[in-house]
């Protein structure tokens, strides 16, 4: 199978492209590159042929012959869809819309979509599933929405979109992320020895490791289309309901010597449940492997072999705003996130000279 895979260079990206490539297909990736900065071990044996491209200004072209598409390349931070909502509209649902549908007009069968649990924003007592109603807390959870709603009715018989709504992610990757709570928490264990919470820790969250979320999207990929066909999964596992209390007791368990606090009731309204049990029931050969105590037992096995230091923990590179706000100030993309020529002016300057 020929699978164009967008966002190859991020998080989830840099594990999932090279295992397609073991099972044998063929992947295309493509990446703006806007984290190339963050790269914390080598853990990959081989990478795709990646575009260095705009998720905007994908064409037909770069689409040819291609059986499946793979997207996750969106901006995946919450505070910066709230910095930045028009910047947060135009790639992660208009730019995904158009992706779908140049997709669509090129031929490719299946389209598989990496959604967000945060959807469902604030949940109630009860387990949410793929039908409770959706209730999206920031750009980034409307955006998801919004695409999902904007791909159903795309879908015919030539033409099949998957929505995957993964829990929050966490677990090593080369292209490491630091600002989600379990590898944030671990970084601060590891390298502070303490992990001092503000809020109570009270609100519940849906976890899974990055492995299972390409797990997921194998599966998908290898499903007979009527069994994903407009079909929505959350993807992880019922029993990885966790309050953040808990992860921090999890991640603080797998750092001896952790000392760890909790603070007062914070602010943060979301706060849900998740239920699992399509995902489990109804796509061939999907399980998750992993679970928060593991996750922090290979972060802690990861840090101590490569010696994390408190700088890189806290660099921009493995902190998405962090990154977005450098590149932005530094003059490297425009204020629509377009990259620039850092060389244009001078350029043209030694030219008018040297005539």
């Amino acid at each position: 199978m020929k699978i164009f895979v967008t966002g190859t260079e991020g998080y989830l990206g840099s594990l999932l492209a090279p295992q397609l490539l073991a099972a044998g297909h063929e992947v295309i990736g493509l990446d703006t590159g806007y984290y190339k900065a963050g790269w914390l071990y080598r853990g990959i044996t081989q990478s795709a042929r990646t575009l260095n491209k705009d998720l905007r200004q994908i064409t037909a072209e770069d689409l040819r012959g291609v059986d499946a598409v793979v997207h996750m390349a969106e901006l995946s931070n919450d505070p910066l869809g709230q910095l930045l909502p028009n910047i947060t509209y135009d790639i992660n649902h208009h730019g995904s819309v158009r992706l779908a549908e140049l997709a669509k007009a090129a031929g490719v069968q299946k389209f598989v979509y990496m959604s967000s649990c945060s959807v469902y924003g604030v949940g109630g007592a009860d387990f949410v599933t793929e039908d409770s109603p959706v209730n999206p807390q920031t750009a980034y959870a409307e955006c998801k929405v919004l695409v999902e709603n904007d791909l159903r009715p795309l879908a015919d018989a030539k033409f099949s979109p998957t929505f995957l709504r993964n829990a929050t992610a966490f677990g090593a990757s080369p292209r490491m992320r630091f600002d989600i709570v379990l590898n944030n928490l671990s970084g601060l264990a590891y390298t502070t020895g303490k992990i001092a919470m503000t809020s109570d820790g009270t609100p519940w969250r849906p976890l899974v490791h990055a492995l299972d979320i390409a797990r997921a999207i194998g599966c998908v990929l290898d499903a007979p289309i009527e069994a994903v066909h407009n079909q929505t999964f959350n993807v992880g596992s019922t029993e990885q309901n966790y309050r953040v209390r808990e992860i921090a007791e999890q991640v603080a368990a797998a750092f001896p010597g952790c000392a760890l606090s909790f603070g007062e009731q914070g602010a943060d309204t979301r706060s849900y449940r998740v239920n699992f049990d399509k995902i489990t029931n109804d796509l061939p050969g999907f399980s998750c492997d992993w679970n928060a105590a593991r996750g922090a037992q290979q972060l802690a096995a990861l840090f101590g072999s490569i010696n994390l230091g408190r700088d890189t923990f806290e660099g921009r590179g493995f902190t998405r705003l962090k990154q977005l706000e450098y590149l932005l100030e530094s003059g490297q993309i425009d204020n629509d996130f377009y990259w620039t020529d850092p060389f244009s002016a001078s350029t043209g300057a030694t030219t008018e000279a040297q005539a």
